[in-house]
């Protein structure tokens, strides 16, 4: 095992760290553990697939299609790096009303939004999400972004269906699409749960209409949110649980119930954080990242559709100061919540890029674009790790085990096949951990790639 082209390794915040080169000295043999052998095994997934896309981002308010020019210039230049899914919604998270009046189209913001994806050389993806006013009792020609959440009318489903349509017959090279977010305006409150009956109603409309338009269209949902509570709460509690905490019973019922229910989906959808419903997280945040590998292997006994997380927040908590902390933590975090995914088997997810106007940003991909000091567009280490992440682990990898000394094994979060090994110390010290035989000198909370020979036996 050696340092990743046999040159440098990048570390904490962002900066290169020359490895240690040669051999290191064998120390005899070691009692060794299967790293995290359940919680870290990854689940079978199909092979490569149009219904695969490995691992990208979701565009939001702000992104490289507006700005200072320079900065633009350098954001796009980043995202050209590599080919990755991209994906925006059709209105909101900067896209305006596709439709404020019956039959009248807006498509200017989404046109320079889907520009920016095919001129970077993305995968574009369309999340079919929200509903013009006029669909949910607003007035036609008018457009209140306060109500953008609620869900259309069900006398308006047919209507959502399509400019559905409408919006895939304008963009033909546009394959996937992911019907709604979040289940957004679906909480039915006098029955305290979930209208999965209205959205699966809603979700079956669109997908007939979107295979209408062309039968190569790739559809999924439902895009479901698996909210989570604190280990020690009962209410609505389901069986679905950890030391993270337990998924809320309500979800899993209306995801059990599109499930059954759906048309067909190419693939499925959900969300999450690693903090709970109220906000706040277990007291290990690396840990609290198994909820992904836990929740992604209970879809995955349900259906062999290829599973995608349209949104995953790893976070420290819901605490609202997340975009000043510590760079290499935050960095550190989502490469565990990477490796968590795929271990529950996930084939495809999307980074929710907070991207803002200029203020501290640790958890944007680039620096904004609005900064003219020479540093607006400039990748940021996020940016830098799922590119690094979908080249190395793209959808059909055969993953290999790795074998962790058992003192070490809490401390690592290990992901391997038989070219590389991606390695997350998540302490906040540098540590020293036996892995494969070898010793494997970390930072603290460092993320590190090596080059990796696999063995036999080995192949998952």
């Amino acid at each position: 095992m050696s340092d990743i082209d046999g040159a440098e390794s990048t570390d904490r915040e962002g900066r290169s760290a020359i490895s240690t080169r040669g051999a290191v000295a064998h120390l005899g043999i070691v009692a060794t553990v299967l790293a995290l052998v359940l919680a870290c095994t990854p689940a079978p997934v199909a092979g490569p697939s149009d219904s695969s896309l490995g691992w990208g981002l979701t565009h939001t308010q702000y992104s490289a299609d507006v700005g200072d020019s320079a900065a633009v210039k350098t954001a796009r230049k980043a995202l050209s790096a590599q080919s990755l899914p991209q994906n925006q919604h059709v209105m909101g998270w900067g896209a305006g009303n596709p439709e404020p009046s019956p039959g009248r189209y807006d498509f200017s913001a989404l046109d320079r939004r889907m520009d920016l994806i095919r001129q970077t050389g993305g995968t574009p993806v369309i999340t079919l999400c929200c509903a013009p006013d006029w669909m949910k009792g607003g007035t036609p020609g008018r457009t209140a972004w306060s109500r953008l959440e609620t869900a259309p009318s069900p006398d308006h489903y047919d209507d959502f269906a399509a400019l559905a349509a409408t919006v895939a017959e304008r963009y033909p090279d546009v394959r996937h699409f992911i019907v709604w977010n979040e289940f957004k305006g679906f909480f039915d409150e006098s029955k305290n749960r979930w209208n999965h009956e209205g959205y699966t109603a809603l979700y079956n409309r669109v997908h007939r209409a979107l295979k209408k338009v062309n039968e190569e269209n790739l559809v999924g949902g439902p895009y479901l949110t698996m909210d989570s509570y604190p280990p020690r709460h009962t209410m609505n509690a389901s069986d679905l649980r950890g030391p993270w905490g337990s998924i809320d019973q309500r979800v899993l019922n209306a995801f059990d119930y599109w499930n059954r229910h759906k048309a067909g989906a190419d693939f499925v959808v959900v969300d999450g954080t690693s903090y709970t419903r109220n906000g706040t997280a277990p007291p290990d945040e690396f840990r609290a990242t198994d909820k992904f590998t836990a929740v992604g292997r209970w879809v995955r006994q349900r259906t062999s559709a290829p599973l995608w997380w349209a949104e995953y927040h790893i976070e420290r908590g819901d605490n609202g100061d997340r975009d000043h902390g510590s760079e290499s933590l935050h960095r550190a975090l989502q490469a565990a919540g990477l490796i968590a995914m795929v271990k529950g088997g996930a084939t495809t997810g999307f980074y929710w890029n907070p991207q803002n106007r200029g203020e501290p940003c640790a958890r944007c991909l680039w620096r904004s674009t609005e900064l003219t000091d020479g540093t607006g567009g400039h990748a940021l280490p996020v940016l830098d790790l799922i590119r690094r992440f979908d080249k190395e682990f793209p959808p059909g990898t055969t993953y290999r085990s790795v074998d962790v000394a058992p003192d070490d094994a809490p401390k690592v979060r290990v992901l391997a096949n038989d070219k590389v090994m991606l390695v997350v110390n998540t302490l906040d010290r540098p540590l020293k951990a036996k892995i494969d035989g070898r010793t494997v000198n970390l930072d603290g909370y460092q993320v590190r790639w090596f080059r990796a020979v696999a063995r036999l036996g080995q192949h998952l």
